[in-house]
């Protein structure tokens, strides 16, 4: 498995041979996402993640998926801080399910719980929660990952379903975010898409009451109401600049003065 799940870097299949004597040690930091600037979102997410982050949407192959935009610049996560702590409310499953992972069969009928070896807390030392009884028996910590593993798994089928639908119902326009600093750098973030307002308000009479049936049509303008977190990206973009101002002994950073979000 490689590092194309973003965060992961040597993910491999948890098993007693390979993992008997391991423990996980959980330290709420989260460096391990410090180089990446959007993590996928699931649906069921929208209500808590629309308060803090910009909710987007970008393509996957045939597919599309849902995002929240963590940095102005490529590699660049601004809600985590120095310290490694997540700094928002709100941690995306994503990034919460880390250094677990399901890894898919060729034929994607198969399942395999897959732990990254990268992960610093790790280890064979008997710290933290062990991943297998004396037995060789998986924990009861194990069958709680195994568990939000298989939930997410869920989740990611439904998210998957309802942007199949908005595709259908072709309410997607691309977009991108710009922001322009003091010094008149300016930035922008392409690549994704949102809903158009418009195109929702055109839908038929029956297509929005089966989107107000199944409570999507509440995740579609909690998506659209995340586009104000724009703003909130640059006052982040700005308190990160103004920290690297002064660890160079800068009297001021270029502050950021614009950051919008607009449809193409």
């Amino acid at each position: 498995m490689t590092t194309q799940l973003l965060i992961y870097e040597t993910a491999v299949p948890v098993s007693s041979g390979r993992h008997g004597k391991c423990s996980v040690e959980a330290n709420n930091k989260y460096g391990f996402s410090r180089n990446v600037n959007s993590v996928p979102l699931m649906a069921v997410e929208f209500p808590e993640a629309a308060d803090e982050y910009a909710i987007v949407f970008a393509a996957n192959g045939e597919d599309v998926v849902p995002l929240v935009i963590l940095g102005a610049r490529a590699q660049e996560n601004l809600y985590l801080g120095a310290d490694d702590q997540w700094q928002a409310k709100y941690i995306p499953a994503f990034v919460r399910r880390y250094p677990f992972v399901f890894s898919t069969s060729d034929d994607g009928q198969t399942f395999t719980m897959c732990v990254d070896e990268a992960f610093p807390g790790l280890n064979y030392l008997g710290r933290g929660q062990a991943l297998f009884t004396s037995e060789g028996k998986p924990s009861a910590y194990t069958e709680g990952v195994l568990k939000f593993l298989q939930e997410y798994r869920n989740q990611f089928l439904r998210t998957q379903a309802f942007c199949r639908k908005l595709k259908q119902l072709d309410l997607f326009e691309p977009m991108q975010a710009q922001f322009t600093l003091g010094s008149g750098e300016k930035m922008s973030l392409t690549g994704f898409m949102m809903v158009d307002r418009k195109k929702l308000k055109a839908l038929s009479g029956d297509a929005l009451l089966d989107l107000a049936q199944t409570d999507e049509l509440e995740l579609l303008y909690l998506h659209i109401h995340s586009m104000r977190n724009f703003s909130r990206l640059k006052d982040r973009l700005v308190q990160t600049e103004s920290t690297k101002a002064a660890a160079v002994g800068e009297s001021a950073a270029p502050e950021a003065v614009e950051a919008t979000a607009t449809a193409k």
